[in-house]
Order: structure tokens, then C-alpha cells, then sequence
């Protein structure tokens, strides 16, 4: 089995943003057992859409998250509002986690181990998939309800949900801009699958 632990670790640098040592841990289990159970080889063979290979998982991750602490830092100093940060980090790291379930039929089959066919499938959505995750590892109802970005699953929309799901709208619109040169909503007009 890989080092899916000390991959994941080297991947996001931002996990040194989480101030709780116990959030910061919950947040490496989560992603140690989705890539696992996805079978994949390496995390960085993850990639940002299924139709989108040019650009990794894990850089769109870290983008979300950079954006999301950023945008929370400014309304914090601008605005005077409390947002939890650590939350908001675990949140955006956790985010996309689910893709290691939903992305295994569209990569070649070298960058797989053995993916387990009760998680491994594009059947659930990787919002979805990735407040289960967060569920299982036992973080934080918070962390958890900020997951789900792309439907209204979640009656309360809190701040730090707000923030990541925000961050996330800009790291997709930069992306689909720069490989295929259209908007996010160009692109989910045309390839969304849910």
C-alpha cells in the first residue's frame, strides 16, 4: 500500500494552517481512507474534472483553500466577522476529497491499485461522498456541513460553508478558463453530470 499519509501531508502544506492538531489529523484520515478505498496510486493522479487532466485535484484543493483563508482573513480585518478558520481550512481541503470515489472510470487504469467497488463509483457525488468522509472520521458538524458546495442538501449555509463554497467558484472558474477557455457555468452547462 502506498503512503497515503506522507502523500498526503507532502500535497497540502495548508494543513499547517489548522491550529487543532486533532482537526489537522481527522482532515489526513479522511483523505487516507478515500484514496484507499479508491485505490488510487498517487494523489496527484487525481485530476480537477473527469474531462480535465491538465490540472490536479490537488491543485484546485489548494487554490480553494488559499482563497477561502484569504477571503475569511479579509473579513475578519475588513468587516469585523468571526469566521472559524480552522473550519473553513478542513473544510476546503475536505472538499473534493470525494473525487478519489467519483474519478476512478476516467483515468487510465496504471494510475489504480484496486479500487473497492462499494466506494469507487460515479454514482454518488463527490460533495456528497466527501461529507460522509468527514462524517466517518468524526469531524466536526461544522467542517461537515461545508462540504456539500454544489446543492442545497445543507438547510444551514454558515459562514465558513459560504467562504469555501465561494473559494471554490473562483478556483473552478480560473481553471476551466485557462485549459478549455470558457466559464464554470459554460462548463456545467455543457459537461455537468449531475
Amino acid at each position: 500500500m502506498p503512503d497515503y499519509e506522507g502523500q498526503v501531508t507532502e500535497a497540502f502544506p495548508e494543513l499547517d494552517y489548522i491550529s487543532s492538531e486533532s482537526l489537522r489529523n481527522k482532515v489526513i484520515e479522511a483523505w487516507t481512507l478515500a484514496l484507499d478505498r479508491g485505490g488510487w496510486r498517487d494523489i496527484t493522479d487525481i485530476p480537477y474534472a473527469w474531462n480535465i487532466h491538465d490540472v490536479t485535484n490537488v491543485r484546485h484543493i489548494r487554490g480553494v483553500t488559499r482563497i477561502a483563508r484569504e477571503s475569511a482573513i479579509e473579513q475578519q480585518e475588513f468587516h469585523g466577522a468571526d469566521p472559524d478558520i480552522d473550519v473553513i481550512v478542513a473544510a476546503a481541503l475536505l472538499h473534493d476529497v470525494g473525487k478519489c470515489y467519483e474519478y476512478v472510470d476516467f483515468v487510465e487504469d496504471e494510475k489504480l491499485l484496486d479500487p473497492d467497488p462499494r466506494y469507487a463509483t460515479e454514482e454518488i457525488p463527490h460533495s456528497l461522498s466527501g461529507y460522509a468522509l468527514a462524517h466517518e472520521v468524526g469531524c466536526p458538524l461544522a467542517v461537515q456541513r461545508a462540504i456539500p458546495h454544489f446543492i442545497g442538501e445543507i438547510p444551514t449555509r454558515t459562514l465558513e460553508a459560504e467562504l469555501v463554497k465561494s473559494a471554490n467558484s473562483a478556483s473552478s472558474n480560473a481553471i476551466t478558463q485557462s485549459t478549455m477557455g470558457i466559464t464554470l457555468q459554460e462548463w456545467v452547462d455543457e459537461y455537468s453530470q449531475t
